[in-house]
């Protein structure tokens, strides 16, 4: 039967049909709850702590501190949301499968582009950091540093705005995205190994910031806590949810651990048991680290610092060692970051493609390691070349915006889901309190932290919008896996 255009626009992958298509082939289900949880810690501890605080403190002062909670309240809400849909819904794609399944074709595509924006740009933004560390390492090992013009992009936020440098090319993110592509293409199963070993890794080592930072903790720090409103800069509340708003991006975690659902062992079970450890772990060293550093150093010291928690570490012992320390355990662990986002964003292009709503190139999967490499090298080559010649002070909102859309759309789609499945989505895990208040207050703390983010995040937001409308017209509705079906 013909289909209209509205028809199209609203028609939904169900559930039973995304549990078909899982069980049809392709990806294999070879993770434990165990490595799961350690993707979404993997994707989410190191980048909002290693990277953002200098872009975060000198927006929010020493109520930064502040700013993670709200993000760590807003995604606390938002898994429980993740938690019920990835019961119902095991399967790859994550919000993008959730919103296929609840509110419609139309929607989920447009999701997909935020997700693809997240993920694509977080990826980018990682690579880069890892990049300072690495020189901080360098520097402190073998009195060695990376020159200028294979460290910096061509692309740079100055002073009076967008500012272009010939002949920069920031190399180190390549080189980190090349290592990334290599282990995702020979298996998730050993990609998830590696990541928990760097997660455990990781986790020591801001343990090792944590105690050092404390030992130089001075009260006085925090004051004042909010800084004051000026013409120029944010100040109270209002600088606390401009610091929200960069940071919020670092609980993309959250999401990876829902992409994953078709390569998890008894996922009813164990996905909705990974999102909310992952969370728990998460938000425990957010602000433990958070603390420390800023009660080891004055919030103003903190704009324009790379490699911030070495340096803090620096300062505070008067010795090279510590320092040296952290910069290794960040070049590992940020390691891991990369490798989870490029993963996540490769797995939503496989979700997408599958139900023909872009080319089949990125569904195609290696018969022996069931890993998508066709889809991997694409994706891996677009986040080296942003990495390589963007600024990461252009990738951190843009981030943000994806994630936060994202997380209102999973939040809707459960009242959604509850209503056109009734009775039978009792059983399994359920948001608490009924469907209607937690997903109301994810979507409203969403919406809080939205307006902190800048105008231009906006415009560059609405540029993207417009490309996904003209992709799905243009393509997407004509080639549809759900165009044979009334």
């Amino acid at each position: 039967m013909n289909q209209t255009i509205g028809q199209k626009l609203l028609r939904t992958k169900t559930a039973a049909r995304h549990s078909d298509t899982a069980h049809s082939g392709g990806l294999a289900r070879t993770m434990g709850l165990f490595p799961l949880t350690m993707i979404g810690v993997g994707a989410t501890i190191g980048t909002g702590i290693f990277f953002t605080m200098v872009e975060a403190v000198p927006k929010a002062g020493p109520a930064v501190i502040l700013s993670f909670l709200i993000a760590a309240l807003t995604a606390g809400l938002t898994a429980l949301c993740y938690a019920e849909l990835s019961f119902r819904i095991p399967a790859s794609g994550s919000s993008y499968s959730f919103a296929y399944a609840t509110l419609g074709e139309f929607a989920a595509f447009i999701m997909a582009a935020c997700l693809l924006l997240e993920y694509g740009l977080a990826g980018s933004a990682t690579a880069i950091g890892w990049s300072d560390y690495l020189n901080n390492f360098l520097t402190n090992s073998i009195h060695w540093q990376i020159p200028e013009t294979l460290r910096t992009p061509f692309i740079v936020a100055g002073k009076h705005g967008v500012e272009f440098n010939p002949g920069h090319f920031n190399l180190p993110p390549v080189l980190l995205v090349i290592l990334c592509a290599v282990l995702l293409i020979r298996g998730t199963k050993e990609s998830a190994t590696t990541n928990a070993i760097m997660v455990l890794i990781k986790l020591a080592i801001l343990l090792f910031f944590i105690a050092i930072a404390l030992s130089g903790f001075d009260a006085a720090n925090f004051t004042p806590f909010f800084y004051p409103d000026t013409a120029t800069q944010k100040g109270g509340m209002a600088g606390v949810a401009a610091g929200a708003g960069l940071v919020f991006f670092s609980f993309i975690g959250l999401d990876t651990v829902a992409t994953a659902g078709e390569e998890v062992k008894d996922p009813t079970r164990n996905v909705p048991k990974g999102i909310l450890g992952a969370l728990a772990i998460v938000t425990v060293f957010y602000l433990l680290v958070a603390f420390a550093a800023v009660g080891a150093q004055p919030a103003h010291m903190f704009e324009g610092q790379q490699a911030g928690l070495s340096v803090i570490l620096q300062n505070v012992t008067g010795k090279a060692w510590p320092a040296l320390i952290l910069s290794a355990g960040a070049v590992i662990s940020v390691f891991s970051v990369t490798l989870v986002t490029i993963y996540g964003q490769t797995r939503i292009l496989y979700a997408i493609s599958r139900d023909g709503l872009i080319p089949k190139t990125f569904q195609k999967v290696n018969p022996r390691t069931a890993a998508p490499v066709s889809n991997t090298l694409i994706v891996s080559v677009v986040v080296g070349l942003v990495a390589a010649l963007v600024d990461s002070t252009f990738l951190w909102d843009m981030v943000s915006m994806g994630t936060l859309t994202a997380f209102m759309v999973v939040s809707i789609a459960v009242p959604v889901m509850r209503k056109k499945h009734g009775e039978a989505t009792t059983k399994g895990f359920r948001v608490p309190f009924g469907p209607y208040l937690v997903p109301g207050l994810s979507v409203a703390a969403c919406l809080y932290i939205m307006h902190g983010l800048s105008n231009t995040t906006y415009m560059v937001f609405s540029i993207v919008m417009a490309l996904a409308l003209l992709t799905y017209f243009g393509y997407s509705v004509r080639h549809s896996a759900l165009n044979t079906k009334a």
